[in-house]
């Protein structure tokens, strides 16, 4: 009988430990079988790098749940405009968005803080996103979105796609005079009014109407993205003077939105599974950044004839100060604004010391680097 007893209980508890072992589901996930679909609103073109990049996004969530959380990626315009993106995720006519918080800038002039980052804080692109997760950003942003604006949505940084280059002109500007004489597609907000402050003339239109209007020549000069979606826009057709160095969108870091309601849906490892994604996709953007544009920029200097200039020495300056006057009437005028511009700035003095000489580091090794090479020749 006593023999009979332990072979039972034996098989019971071999019975209890093999799908354990074989890896087989728990219980507990076995409960949570069900499937998720993230729709994904964007605003770009399916041309574009960072379409491309959401959409590896995409596999990677896909893979990593298992097939439980798929992720559809929309181009632009297929369900609601760019500038509506927001209120879509929040009443949920579509459960997510990709777009940049700086086109919101009419809710409350302190999302542009959230991509865009003043270049007059000191804060650059990997500086913002040390600030967002270590600095206190993640938590200021949930406070404009839930508290301030009482919105049903939670973010995930995904791409920072800056710096911006200064953009396209119809004709070699040697000096910030030369720069005052065109008429230059500017983005609206803080960039704007900071080069009209300079004494640019500007004319904000969307991405999709810059060929034609410098076509028609509405426009003498225009900024877009970067290399690759400048390509993919067909700039390098119309003028062959090229300027990469930029400060009026120096960090421009696009995001996921999602509906709140769909993310406390989720299971907790769905939803890791999304924070890891997005990190993930962070650092596969840093890599096409330089990869996919220096590609673009190569092929524009061999086979398009476009002529890569330096922006004139005078422009940081002049910028930077300018762009100080902007940010302190929008301070004055706001206080969320000014409460997280405080924050930036805070974070860019206590990295100020390691950040500018690492950079300092970095600029002189490549110049260096390259003189050698130069010299060999």
């Amino acid at each position: 009988m006593l023999s009979k007893l332990k072979a039972i209980l034996g098989s019971t508890l071999l019975a209890a430990c093999v799908p354990i072992l074989l890896g087989a589901p728990t219980a507990a996930q076995a409960a949570d079988g069900e499937k998720y679909t993230l729709t994904i609103q964007t605003a770009v073109p399916p041309a574009s790098l960072y379409f491309k990049l959401l959409e590896q996004f995409s596999k990677q969530v896909d893979t990593m749940s298992g097939g439980r959380l798929k992720v559809e990626v929309l181009a632009a315009g297929a369900v609601v405009g760019p500038f509506e993106i927001l209120d879509a995720v929040d009443n949920n006519v579509v459960n997510g968005g990709y777009v940049w918080p700086n086109y919101f800038t009419g809710k409350n002039s302190a999302f542009v803080l959230f991509s865009n980052v003043p270049a007059s804080t000191g804060l650059d692109q990997r500086s913002m996103i040390a600030w967002y997760y270590h600095g206190g950003g993640e938590e200021l942003y949930r406070e404009l979105l839930e508290d301030v604006m009482k919105l049903n949505v939670k973010v995930l940084l995904v791409q920072p796609m800056g710096p911006d280059p200064l953009g396209w002109f119809s004709k070699p500007i040697n000096s910030m005079e030369d720069f005052k004489k065109l008429k230059y597609r500017s983005p609206p907000g803080v960039p704007g009014e900071t080069y009209e402050l300079m004494g640019i003339s500007t004319v904000g239109i969307p991405g999709g109407d810059i060929v034609p209007a410098a076509q028609r020549g509405v426009i003498d000069a225009a900024e877009w993205i970067g290399p690759a979606d400048d390509k993919n826009l067909g700039l390098q057709k119309i003028w062959k003077n090229y300027y990469l160095q930029g400060l009026h969108q120096q960090t421009d870091v696009g995001q996921i939105q999602i509906n709140g309601d769909f993310w406390k849906s989720l299971p907790a490892d769905l939803q890791e599974i999304l924070k890891v994604a997005a990190k993930a996709n962070i650092a596969d953007t840093l890599d096409a950044n330089i990869y996919d544009n220096s590609v673009a920029l190569h092929d524009f200097e061999q086979n398009e004839g476009v002529v890569l200039h330096d922006t004139p020495a005078e422009y940081y300056t002049d910028f930077i100060n300018a762009e100080r006057q902007v940010t302190k009437k929008y301070s004055e005028k706001n206080p969320f604004f000014k409460k997280v511009l405080d924050s930036q700035t805070e974070f860019a003095k206590m990295v100020y010391p390691y950040r500018s000489r690492i950079l300092t580091l970095t600029d002189q090794m490549v110049k260096t680097a390259e003189e050698a090479r130069q010299a060999d020749q």
